[in-house]
């Protein structure tokens, strides 16, 4: 409790002097984070460059290679390159339609156990029609090409050319492809193109379909809307005759895994639908019609693609035609072909151009001729079509090579010779087409080895780097955590002082508008990522130039690593880490080793700091002490069982946790699934009351720890909201539990009430976290003060002093305090008797202000992202609180406290928070690669979908992802405030400084004095400010170094074989958390000083009302 009296004028420190700290503090920051934005942007647009893509076109009247068209393409009815073989085609493409999938039961996937699975044989009627119509109909293993995402498969699946890996991150940006395709072909054709389903391909294919039924595709936990508009028109469309090319793209298979998996009943449900659709189909079929059966992908165990695993690229391809298609019947082991396959053939089949870019080679097998049965002409006939194919395809390459120039110049060159003999060989085949059967097949397997050539070619030469932009990316990373690393050492210095700081934010802003103004004013096609790299090494220059010049002849070098060993030892350990994709991989598994490694060392810099034994036990005293004090069994037994408690803390998160693909051995926690998912009634039921016990007591826990410091007293609308705002959030979330829970056994006619509160229920919950916030911004101090009138005695708070005088020092300055306190005692006895004494305002509890704020903010944010996981992972938010406690009691513990300062946040503790984030990270069932994205958070609230929006469910994925790194990085402001937090309690004497806004009366009755915890940071603004400044500047060192880490590895194994599969996701998983925990620390920093000119306001409030 402070007491402020009318007589005395308090000094307050919320000047202009301080409100100028606190900018030149988070300008500064910002322009750190700029750099390292700018660093990571610029290696970016080096290291995921797109390949180029030609606007080149094939059409009709130009041939793909020199001279006539070749055998049998010339007079034909509706022949171009090649005579049709059909007139109409009915593609349906099953979204995710993994090749075991269709399947007979008998058979099982390699390593999974030999058990009925429930979506093997229901797709009955393809193998029905295999085996009566053997010559009508095949069967083919389709390998798609990584990244696995929809648009990506799209694009091969109607270009024939690769997909670059930057690609993925536009899955649910699609735009329109610029490149030749089939859909362009057949428009230009004249063929009638209708479409219905996934509406991806409106952003595609904008204007080209003649008739479109388009549904939205976002919503994966919607398995019958998609699939169920498609039933309503296909079969009318069929029987009207009015289309050339149907296309029916279902999306229930692939939201079915997304939200079951494939394992659970409901996938066996949504293939025999399927199976009934095809049959349905076959049924319509002409003569001249051929059906494709097509999934883009597959998907993992657990229901996710996106990635290069097996299970993901291996899709099912069926092909059938009412007519006989195949010379011979299908192997036992049905053939697996590239799917770009696809493109180049029905091209040709249906007697258009290939595609201009198309690096396909044709199913050749499809081009016998079943109608003649001399073997020589189907073989000559497939020969015609791979070399049409192959003209194609080195047209394309030349053309490409002359405008790229990246491809590899001795396989270029290989490939060249290798069609040259196999054009002139084709070609003299023709003029003797007779008695050549064997060099016949030499043909075909000289062009075959040309196609597949130039496709293994293209996927290596395409991943093609910008080595310059990458070096410079990394240069500026290492920049920005050497300038980190740099200041925070320099705030430790006497000297040290904040407005300098402005000078290169001021060179940084005017580099931004020069190269602003230079893309505005100048018709120079400048890059903006290149021209913001520029002004942001140049505004770092000055500084480091500056740093250079005066720190080598005044400091030694080694004062650069103030790091202690142990903590740069482990930072290294991490550090190189980041280069094996073995560690990455394990990192889950290795972040937990890490975490409780520092752990372990933190206890033990308690026993040698002498806070776990008696001091006369030690024979190494504390460096900068004299004769430390060892504290109570009591106390050092306390300190025993945080660590205890941390590792238990670590080991529990460590239950809930996702395997990577990469180790088959590893099971996945079950407990990261949603209540939706599991079968059984009474566990379902159980495991919801263990989730809503869970946010009981996160919400019990929140308001015993502010009750406990008093905050919870006060009339402050925060803690109005505290008190009935935060119930209403859980019971707003628990609602919503219980009703996605049991969303799909709801009655009929309550379903449309269920769908009401599944939307409202969300929103209500985060409208209230955002009033709340807004609330504690408005008011964030949250103390209770009280004006009484009396007599008291006259006394001085002092800030507290441990201990008798031990040295001439602190003898002097005990006597004049001694002396100052007869002078207050004398002049309170003749203030007692006066009749009525002076005004006194009480104010309760301003030790603890600025972390309950932070509380109060965390809560508030905890709570709807929460709501966008699954509902037991509630159990992880709950340890995330309660493992940051010990953490943070922990290390206050080792922290001491110096009035009037500096105050410093040493670096295992800034080392431990950060290793915490990224191990709640792994806990919440996260991966760093795209198939593990929980993609249905964009649906909390919205189970409808956005429209055509996609900022907002980009927002709610990802903030489901770096959940952990936003929490973390908005609480990290309490590093530096729980050791005053944790200030023991009792009578204190403590040197006062110079204008310390705690001076009081104090009624006769106290003979206890409260520590000031918190307020000792206002004693001393500047050193306040500088902390919270070397605070943010150690968390951006540690996070960037991971990102520097990243960026070295990719670039150093950016020939590696896991490059794409590993690094490349890291890298991009790196850069966006880093992008979300310094968005956080910024936003944590800010709310403090909010508060500090709060706490200032109020005091300003106070002294004149006394003065009135």
């Amino acid at each position: 409790m402070s007491v402020v009296s009318r007589p005395r004028r308090l000094r307050c420190t919320s000047g202009r002097r301080s409100r100028m700290q606190k900018i030149s503090v988070l300008l500064f920051l910002v322009w750190v984070c700029f750099l390292f934005y700018a660093g990571i942007a610029l290696f970016t647009s080096g290291f995921l460059l797109t390949r180029l893509e030609l606007t080149n076109h094939s059409s009709c009247q130009e041939p793909p290679g020199p001279g006539p068209l070749p055998w049998r393409s010339q007079g034909e009815p509706g022949a171009c390159w090649m005579a049709s073989r059909f007139s109409r085609v009915v593609l349906v493409l099953i979204d995710a339609l993994r090749f075991d999938f269709a399947q007979p039961q008998r058979s099982h996937v390699p390593g999974e156990p030999s058990v009925s699975l429930p979506f093997l044989g229901k797709l009955g009627f393809l193998q029905r029609i295999l085996e009566i119509q053997p010559h009508h109909a095949r069967l083919y293993q389709s390998k798609a090409d990584p990244p696995t995402t929809t648009m990506q498969r799209l694009k091969a699946l109607t270009t024939g050319s690769l997909p670059t890996f930057i690609d993925a991150g536009s899955n649910f940006a699609s735009y329109a492809i610029v490149e030749d395709n089939l859909i362009k072909q057949l428009t230009s054709a004249g063929r009638r193109v209708v479409f219905m389903g996934d509406d991806t391909w409106k952003d595609l294919f904008p204007g080209a379909f003649s008739q479109a039924f388009f549904f939205s595709s976002f919503n994966v936990r919607d398995l019958h809307t998609v699939d169920n508009g498609i039933m309503e028109h296909l079969y009318p469309t069929m029987d009207s005759g009015e289309w050339d090319v149907l296309i029916a793209h279902f999306l229930g298979v692939d939201h079915c895994g997304h939200k079951h998996g494939p394992h659970h009943p409901e996938m066996a449900k949504k293939l025999s639908q399927m199976d009934q659709v095809i049959q349905g189909i076959v049924k319509r079929l002409e003569n001249d019609t051929l059906l494709v059966v097509i999934g883009d992908h597959g998907m993992t165990k657990s229901g996710d693609h996106g990635g290069d695993s097996e299970l993901e690229i291996s899709a099912a391809l069926f092909l059938y035609s009412p007519t006989a298609l195949f010379l011979r019947p299908p192997p036992e082991e049905p053939e697996v072909v590239p799917q770009i396959s696809l493109v180049p053939t029905l091209a040709l089949l249906l007697g258009l151009p290939i595609p201009f870019g198309n690096i396909g080679e044709v199913m050749a097998e499809l081009f016998s001729a079943v109608e003649d049965s001399q073997p020589h002409s189907s073989a000559l006939a497939q020969a015609t079509a791979l070399y049409l194919n192959a003209q194609q395809v080195f047209r394309f390459l030349h053309t490409y090579s002359v405008a790229a120039q990246d491809l590899q110049v001795k396989e270029f060159h290989r490939l060249n010779n290798l069609f040259s003999k196999a054009s002139a060989d084709y070609l003299r085949l023709l003029q003797s087409p007779q008695g050549a059967e064997a060099a016949l097949q030499t043909v075909i397997t000289e062009l075959q080895e040309f196609l597949r050539g130039v496709r293994a070619m293209c996927i290596e030469s395409w991943a093609r780097f910008s080595l310059v932009r990458m070096a410079g990316g990394a240069a500026l990373l290492a920049a920005a955590c050497f300038l980190c690393l740099l200041i925070a050492q320099w705030a430790t210095s006497p000297d040290f002082h904040l407005p300098p700081l402005l000078i290169p934010v001021t060179w940084g802003l005017a580099g931004v508008v020069v190269c602003a103004g230079l893309l505005a004013t100048t018709e120079l096609k400048l890059d903006p990522v290149v021209l913001g790299a520029v002004a942001a090494m140049g505004s770092v220059l000055h500084i480091l130039w500056k740093a250079w010049a005066g720190w080598g002849s005044k400091r030694p070098l080694a004062a650069l690593l103030p790091i202690p060993r142990p903590v740069l030892l482990l930072l290294l350990i991490r550090f190189a880490a980041f280069f094996s994709d073995s560690f990455v991989v394990a990192e889950a598994r290795a972040i937990r080793f890490l975490l409780g490694s520092l752990i372990l060392l933190l206890v033990a810099q308690l026993h040698w700091e002498g806070k776990l034994l008696p001091s006369k036990l030690l024979t190494i005293p504390r460096i900068g002490l004299s004769a430390p004090t060892g504290p109570s069994g009591h106390k050092g037994t306390h300190a025993l069982g945080l660590g205890v408690g941390l590792l238990l803390c670590i080991r529990l998160a460590g239950l809930f946790h996702r395997c990577p693909e990469e180790t088959p051995a590893c099971h996945s926690s079950p407990w990261l699934s949603p209540l939706a998912s599991m079968v059984g009634g009474r566990a379902k039921n159980l495991w919801y009351g263990v989730c809503v016990g869970a946010l009981v007591a996160l919400l019990a826990a929140v308001r015993l720890w502010l009750r406990r410091y008093g905050n919870l007293k006060s009339p402050e609308p925060p803690v109005l909201f505290v008190r009935w705002g935060l119930p209403l959030m859980v019971l707003g979330t628990a609602a919503y539990w219980a009703l996605a829970s049991g969303a799909d056994e709801a009655p009929p006619r309550l379903r449309a009430l269920v769908a009401g509160a599944s939307v409202v229920l969300p929103r209500a919950v985060a409208g209230l976290a955002a009033s709340g916030l807004l609330l504690l911004l408005w008011r964030p101090v949250t103390v209770l003060a009280k004006a009484t009138m009396g007599a008291p005695r006259i006394r001085t708070v002092l800030t507290p002093f441990s201990g008798p005088p031990t040295s001439q020092a602190d003898l002097d300055y005990v006597v004049p305090q001694i002396y100052r306190h007869m002078q207050e005692e004398i002049r309170g006895r003749l203030e007692r008797t006066k009749s009525q004494g002076p005004l006194t305002v009480a104010a309760y509890q301003l030790g603890s202000v600025y972390s309950a704020a932070m509380v109060t903010a965390l809560t508030l944010l905890a709570f709807p992202l929460l709501l966008l996981h699954a509902e037991r992972i509630s159990l992880v938010f709950l340890l995330l609180f309660l493992q940051s406690f010990l953490l943070l009691h922990l290390l206050a513990a080792g922290i001491p406290i110096t009035t009037p300062g500096p105050f410093i946040v040493p670096w295992q503790a800034v080392s431990a928070w950060a290793l915490m984030a990224t191990q709640t990270f792994y806990s919440t069932g996260h991966q760093p690669v795209f198939p593990t994205i929980h993609w249905h958070a964009a649906f909390v609230g919205f189970p409808e979908g956005h429209g055509s929006s996609t900022w907002l469910p980009a927002l709610l994925v990802g903030a489901n992802t770096f959940a952990s790194h936003l929490l973390f990085a908005v609480g990290c402001p309490l590093l530096l405030l729980w050791p005053f937090l944790c200030e023991s309690q009792g009578s204190q004497k403590r040197r006062q400084p110079h204008g310390n806004e705690a001076e009081a009366r104090v009624g006769p009755e106290e003979e206890e004095v409260e520590p000031l915890m918190e307020m000792r940071l206002r004693d001393a603004p500047h050193h306040f400010n500088v902390a919270l400044l070397q605070l943010g500047l150690k968390y951006l060192f540690v996070l960037g170094i991971q990102i520097l880490a990243c960026a070295l590895a990719a670039s150093i194994l950016r020939r590696h074989l896991m490059v794409w599969k590993v690094f490349a996701p890291k890298f991009i998983f790196e850069a966006m958390g880093f992008i979300v925990s310094s968005v956080g620390l910024f936003l944590g920093l800010a709310l403090v000083m909010r508060v500090d000119g709060a706490v200032s306001s109020w005091f300003q409030q106070l002294v004149l009302a006394q003065q009135r």
